[in-house]
């Protein structure tokens, strides 16, 4: 009985692992540093980002749950030299959240929480920053390929939220001709890294937050 008794919180441990793991979102698994300082200098030709068509979307999950939301950017540019993206920074506007569930309980209560200061404490941190610091060729290698189909770039960039800066490594498809250019991301990065672990105890049950959060990069600039 005793013996009975003393495996079921490990068994438990083990199912909502599981069950937390399996709830997730596919993305490429992001590279987190301490923040690095641009490798060259941005040169060439400036596109300006379309704020009204681009896109910064993110998932958070939990014990069978996922809630998908989106972000608008305030502005950005990216410098463009030749065929090679030389620099750029983004800025993201937190307050222009919008949950994609649209049941009172989402707007109601999950997106000002998520506002609040648990999470990305919008009233004192209104905008997030990325700023590009290196972007190199990618090529997967059949043990290292992105879930971005046809992923040509490696994407470098210090990604601020909450105050605190740190260096996130993603694969991108960034498409160029002479007046725009595209890119598209899909990653995931750990929250906690921005200070942000509230709801990340397994101990909740079914109340659990993964500390895993995807990111859907969705963007389009202009010359």
């Amino acid at each position: 009985m005793h013996k009975h008794i003393f495996l079921l919180p490990a068994v438990l441990a083990a199912t909502l692992s599981f069950t937390a793991c399996s709830n997730a979102p596919k993305g490429d698994n992001a590279a987190i540093t301490d923040a690095q300082k641009p490798g060259s200098t941005a040169t060439g030709q400036s596109f300006v980002v379309d704020t009204g068509s681009s896109r910064v979307k993110f998932i958070g999950y939990g014990i069978g749950k996922n809630h998908p939301g989106n972000f608008h950017l305030s502005s950005g540019i990216v410098a463009v030299d030749g065929n090679r993206v030389s620099g750029g920074e983004f800025v993201i506007n937190i307050n222009s959240m919008e949950m994609e569930q649209k049941e009172a309980m989402f707007q109601s209560k999950l997106r000002p929480h998520l506002l609040s200061g648990d999470f990305f404490d919008a009233a004192k941190f209104g905008t997030a920053k990325f700023v590009i610091t290196k972007v190199e060729a990618y090529a997967g290698d059949g043990k290292d390929t992105s879930i971005v189909a046809g992923a040509n770039f490696s994407v470098s960039g210090n990604l601020t939220l909450k105050g605190d800066t740190k260096n996130v490594t993603f694969p991108a498809k960034i498409d160029l001709d002479e007046n725009t250019l595209k890119a598209k991301g899909n990653f995931n990065i750990d929250r906690r890294q921005w200070q942000m672990a509230y709801g990340n105890d397994k101990t909740l049950g079914d109340k659990f937050i993964s500390e895993t959060v995807n990111i859907k990069l969705d963007l389009e600039a202009k010359k």
